[in-house]
């Protein structure tokens, strides 16, 4: 009879701590499952704006051509989105981005871990060719030409909708990637695919050139395409129904540097 009275008493004193457990587990799960948008409709971003610059010394366009003069200091989204137009069938104009997520930077999943292609619109892709006068350390920058503020920038009149936009760049097997909500830091990681690296850049008045945002190396008048994706990341804290319908802004402007990080044109700093 002790021994009964025993064991009632244990699971008395465990109904407390099953439920502890219970709670605890059903909080990670919706702490999983709360970044992604929680509606099935209307759960896409509109309208997006996107310019993209370099420095004089440095060179891009959509294809590769025979010599430097082929290519521009400056890309349009008008220009990109013909691209991929013409590449994968859809009009980044008219369609809306759909949150998605990805292991590789390579394929991207759905909430329901569905596989959508580029041809879907959830995300873009395209490849920029670039090209340079000079042997450099090429990197993303905030900083604004004496021209314009065309500096690296997400904008959105919705504060928290940057923090969850991703732009990657993919050069050979290694993946740079863009995540505006991280300030100036980075994290590079091995995986069987490559190297990843992830990075933020400071506000344009206080941009410094490091190995932190230097992306890749080119040698003079050579062709290297990048493939570039950008996306929304489901799994981002800040990718919640308050972005839904959000308008967007992306300017991406790249500079040359040498072995020490010291920019080759100051004239557009």
């Amino acid at each position: 009879m002790k021994t009964i009275k025993q064991n009632s008493a244990d699971r008395k004193r465990l109904l407390p701590t099953s439920l502890l457990l219970a709670l605890i587990a059903l909080v990670f799960v919706t702490a999983v499952t709360a970044a992604w948008f929680s509606i099935s409709d209307n759960t896409r971003l509109y309208s997006i704006n996107m310019d993209i610059t370099a420095g004089a010394a440095l060179r891009f366009d959509l294809d590769p051509h025979p010599d430097i003069t082929g290519y521009k200091g400056t890309l349009s989204f008008a220009e990109i989105a013909d691209r991929i137009q013409r590449d994968y069938g859809f009009d980044p104009r008219s369609t809306e981005l759909t949150p998605v997520t990805t292991s590789d930077y390579s394929d991207f999943t759905l909430r329901s871990g569905k596989l959508v292609s580029a041809q879907s619109g959830s995300y873009l892709e395209f490849t920029l060719h670039f090209m340079a006068a000079q042997d450099m350390y090429v990197h993303l920058t905030s900083a604004n030409s004496r021209r314009a503020k065309d500096g690296t920038l997400v904008s959105s009149a919705i504060p928290q909708l940057p923090d969850a936009m991703r732009i990657s760049f993919t050069v050979g097997d290694e993946v740079l990637i863009y995540d505006p909500g991280i300030g100036a830091v980075s994290e590079t990681s091995q995986h069987n695919f490559g190297n990843v690296k992830v990075f933020g850049l400071p506000n344009a008045e206080q941009m410094v050139y490091n190995d932190q945002n230097s992306m890749f190396y080119i040698k003079a008048y050579q062709d290297l395409p990048v493939v570039v994706h950008i996306w929304m990341e489901g799994t981002d804290d800040a990718c919640t129904d308050l972005l839904k319908g959000g308008d967007y802004s992306i300017q991406l402007r790249f500079e040359g540097t040498d072995e020490d990080n010291q920019p080759l044109d100051n004239s557009r700093r």
